[in-house]
């Protein structure tokens, strides 16, 4: 047996070329995207509680302590990102390869809206990702507020933002687009990894829409309630 042929990093490149490697890889940074998008909601909706409980949340994460810890899990994400795009343009090439001519009747009854739609929700998504952090983390949209030097006022902040109904409207719309693409991704995940049967795949799929449409009521929830005045 050839060195090659047994070394690990040969065997790992193997099992990534293959299209199981690519959807195991799409799993597992799908588990942490989807880790991050709960935490980062339960962190934003202490924006219903007083204004001191947000800001103090926020210059907890600025906190010198904090701050590594924080660097290490934006490069993880961002690391989760890329492989997740990566492998999902890769996959598309290999489906699209496979099947080069279209069938002539394409029968889409057990196929869901949201599924149809991944390969042009992602890059949607990702522009409101990056539009969100140009809002909210840099102020290139709207100026930030301080209450001190290098500490945001996130709860005045949030409301400057949402008044405006065009960056509300925005979000609204990022957000939607974003559980319609995480409920595929978590009941595919399952399905991708092995975890097909007729009787837990409805099941799955259940689940993944009640957590895709919590996170868009959590989410959505929050613009809506600057616009109403529920939030001041």
């Amino acid at each position: 047996m050839s060195a090659i042929a047994i070394n690990p990093v040969h065997r790992i490149v193997r099992f990534y070329e293959a299209p199981i490697g690519k959807k195991a890889i799409m799993a597992v940074t799908g588990v942490i995207l989807f880790g991050y998008v709960v935490a980062h909601l339960l962190g934003n909706l202490q924006i219903y509680g007083n204004p001191e409980r947000i800001n103090n949340y926020a210059a907890f994460l600025h906190n010198p302590s904090i701050s590594v810890l924080l660097w290490v899990a934006r490069i993880t994400l961002l690391v989760a990102v890329g492989l997740h795009i990566v492998a999902s343009v890769q996959l598309w090439k290999l489906k699209r390869d496979a099947r080069p001519v279209a069938y002539v009747k394409k029968d889409d009854a057990a196929a869901t809206y949201a599924s149809r739609t991944m390969m042009w929700s992602g890059p949607i998504v990702a522009a409101f990702v990056i539009f969100h952090v140009l809002h909210l983390t840099v102020g290139a949209v709207v100026p930030l507020q301080e209450i001190a030097p290098n500490e945001p006022n996130v709860h005045a902040n949030v409301i400057a933002g949402f008044s405006n109904p065009a960056i509300s409207a925005f979000y609204i719309l990022g957000v939607v687009l974003l559980c319609l693409h995480l409920y595929h991704g978590l009941w595919s995940m399952f399905q991708s990894l092995g975890f097909s049967h007729p009787r837990y795949t409805p099941k799955l799929k259940t689940g993944a829409a009640i957590f895709a449409i919590l996170i868009a009521i959590g989410n959505c929830s929050i613009p809506i309630a600057v616009m109403a005045g529920f939030v001041k």
